[in-house]
């Protein structure tokens, strides 16, 4: 009754009541997925494949023109500069992914002189509905492609920043009710080699995420990833502005001029006080940098700005801290 006689005054007073967003939500079973089983999984995760259901025409139609406006963005690379192309794509529509995937592309674009040459896939930021294609397996399949089209595989270079949730086969995709799927590490090598990608700097925020190391290390890749093999990451809670991860390691030590080494390795250990505070299972994040990926960081690094930014949203072991007083 008490809500009913605020909305009635308010348009008394000729002012629309507020309207609270709010964000899509898992909550029902995901289909063909419950009876597929590990091996199942697996081949899904292999194939990059996706589920979806549930979408409308006119939806599609939205989505595919969000998706050709931001591929239209991506310049060309100049000759003789080693350019970065930044892709960041959030793959759960949760919306701590999205908040970081925003966030995280602004940070890179910045530090690798990436203007024009960056493109984010992402849900909402728990505010409004995303005007931003969405993170798919498909959509990062088509922008990976087109990054391919315009950058010298011999000499630019490939930012993938990816954020999920994480299994022991690869990233998890899920648009709440309306999409599932999954990439495995198999899958992604296979994509990028495919395409020619030689030279890459992946960042993977996700639970289990060192599984891809093995298969994505090379002499010209670096690889960063949120955990190791067999241990989760923290962070994900739907309300937070980042991961323990993408905090650590984008919206502080990257922010800084310093070497991508050193970056890791001081997020590493601000990942781990922060997991030792709040009693936590260690995440052990992995890095391998190739030998001849030191000498493409090393033009990069050069070009980063000297004044560091200041970090932005709460500190992703806020909730925890709370929870435990």
């Amino acid at each position: 009754m008490k809500r009913l006689l605020t909305i009635l005054l308010a348009g008394l007073a000729g002012a629309a009541p507020a309207q609270t967003y709010e964000p899509p939500q898992h909550t029902r079973p995901v289909p063909l997925v419950a009876s597929a089983g590990e091996a199942g999984l697996m081949e899904l995760a292999d194939q990059g494949g996706a589920i979806e259901h549930d979408r409308p025409p006119a939806w599609q139609l939205a989505e595919h023109r969000r998706l050709s406006a931001a591929l239209a963005t991506l310049a060309p690379q100049r000759k003789g500069v080693v350019d970065a192309y930044v892709v960041a794509a959030a793959l759960d529509s949760d919306p701590v992914f999205g908040r970081e995937a925003r966030e995280a592309a602004r940070v890179l674009g910045r530090r690798y002189d990436a203007e024009r040459r960056t493109i984010v896939l992402a849900g909402t930021d728990g505010t409004v509905e995303s005007a931003l294609p969405m993170g798919s397996p498909a959509n990062l399949d088509m922008v990976l492609a087109r990054v391919a089209e315009v950058m010298d595989p011999g000499e630019d270079v490939l930012v993938l920043y990816t954020t999920s949730h994480g299994a022991r086969f690869g990233i998890v995709y899920s648009d709440a009710d309306q999409g599932f799927g999954a990439i495995s590490p198999r899958r992604l090598w296979s994509t990028l080699s495919q395409l020619g990608i030689r030279n890459r700097l992946i960042l993977i925020s996700a639970c289990y995420a060192g599984v891809f190391v093995p298969i994505l290390s090379s002499d010209t890749t670096a690889i960063i990833t949120a955990a190791s093999s067999d241990r989760t990451s923290f962070g994900c809670q739907s309300d937070n502005d980042w991961t323990f991860f993408g905090d650590a390691l984008v919206n502080r030590a990257l922010r800084k001029r310093q070497p991508l080494a050193a970056a890791a390795s001081e997020a590493a250990q601000t990942i781990a006080s922060w997991e030792r505070d709040a009693s936590l299972e260690p995440s052990d994040p992995q890095v391998s940098i190739g030998q001849g990926a030191t000498r493409w960081l090393a033009a990069l690094d050069a070009r980063t700005p000297a004044g560091a930014s200041a970090p932005v949203g709460r500190p992703a072991n806020a909730s925890l801290l709370t929870a435990g007083r």
